[in-house]
C-alpha cells in the first residue's frame, strides 16, 4: 500500500492531547510489567470523546500525535527505568507503510533517549481492518524488534483466527471476561481454556479490568500472572500511579467496604 500520507502529508489531529498511564503489574514478582499509554484531551476529556474527534482525514496525524507524545512523555517520567515497557495502542488503519509510518516514532525515541526495544505496540482487535495488511504491520514490527499486543481479545474480529496467522508477544483478555468471573462458571471456563492456548503458543496473557479482590483470587487460582485494573491502579494523567500490591489492595477495599 503506497504511504501517500506520509510522502503527501496529512492533515494534522489539532486537539491538544495528554497521556494517561496505566501499569499493566506482575503480580508474582510485585513489578511493573508495563505502562500502557492512555490518550487524554489537555482540558481534561477523556480517551471517548478524544476518539471521537478522529476522522479518515486526520486519523494518520493521530495515530501519529499519540505516539510520540507517548514516547516523550514516558521518556519525561524516565518510565523505563526500572525495566518497564511502553506500550502504544496504534490504529492498523491509520498505517500505510509499516516502515515508513514509524519514522516519527523511532525519531522520537531516539531524540529522547527511550530505549525502542521498551516499546509494545498494541492493537484492539474491535477494529475491523484487512487482516493481510494487519499482518503486514505486525510481522513488520516484529522484524524491527517491538513487542506487539493484541487487546481485547475475545470481544472483537480477530479472535483465534488471527492467532493461527500470527502470535504477537502478549495477548490481553477483554475486561468482559474478566468482570464478575468469580461468580461467573462460564467465563471461569471460557478464561481457563483461553490461558491454556495462549500458554502453548508461548505468548503471555494480561487479564485487564481486575477490579475486585475476588476476580483476582481466581484469576490466580488459573495461573495468571499480570493484571492490570483499578485494583491495583488507576491511570494517573502525565504521571505514574502508585500500584497497590494484591494484599495492600484487599486490605483497602475491606477498610473502604
Amino acid at each position: 500500500m503506497p504511504c501517500t500520507a506520509c510522502r503527501d502529508g496529512a492533515a494534522a489531529f489539532d486537539i491538544p492531547i495528554t497521556m494517561a498511564f496505566q501499569p499493566i503489574v506482575d503480580v508474582v514478582a510485585r513489578t511493573v510489567f508495563a505502562q500502557e499509554a492512555l490518550v487524554r484531551g489537555t482540558d481534561g476529556s477523556g480517551a471517548a470523546d478524544v476518539l471521537a474527534r478522529v476522522s479518515d482525514t486526520n486519523r494518520y496525524g493521530f495515530d501519529q500525535l499519540c505516539r510520540t507524545t507517548a514516547i516523550e512523555q514516558a521518556a519525561a517520567l524516565d518510565l523505563t527505568a526500572d525495566g518497564a515497557g511502553l506500550s502504544i495502542n496504534f490504529l492498523p488503519n491509520a498505517v500505510y507503510e509499516p516502515r515508513a509510518c514509524i519514522r516519527a516514532t523511532l525519531e522520537a525515541a531516539v531524540r529522547t533517549g527511550l530505549p525502542t526495544t521498551a516499546i509494545i505496540f498494541e492493537f484492539t482487535e474491535s477494529e475491523s481492518i484487512d487482516t493481510g495488511h494487519l499482518l503486514n504491520i505486525l510481522r513488520s514490527y516484529r522484524a524491527m524488534g517491538f513487542r506487539t499486543a493484541i487487546d481485547d481479545f475475545g470481544a472483537g474480529y480477530a479472535g483465534l483466527g488471527l492467532l493461527t496467522k500470527f502470535q504477537p508477544d502478549i495477548v490481553k483478555l477483554d475486561m468482559d471476561l474478566v468482570r464478575g468471573i468469580d461468580t461467573d462458571p462460564v467465563k471461569r471456563i471460557i478464561v481457563r481454556n483461553t490461558l491454556n492456548t495462549l500458554t502453548q503458543l508461548g505468548i503471555q496473557p494480561v487479564c485487564e479490568g481486575v477490579e475486585t479482590p475476588a476476580e483476582y483470587a481466581v484469576l490466580r487460582d488459573l495461573g495468571v500472572t499480570l493484571m492490570q485494573g483499578y485494583l491495583f491502579a488507576r491511570p494517573v494523567v502525565n504521571g505514574l500511579a502508585e500500584v497497590m500490591w494484591p494484599g495492600q489492595a484487599i486490605e483497602a477495599q475491606r477498610r473502604a467496604g
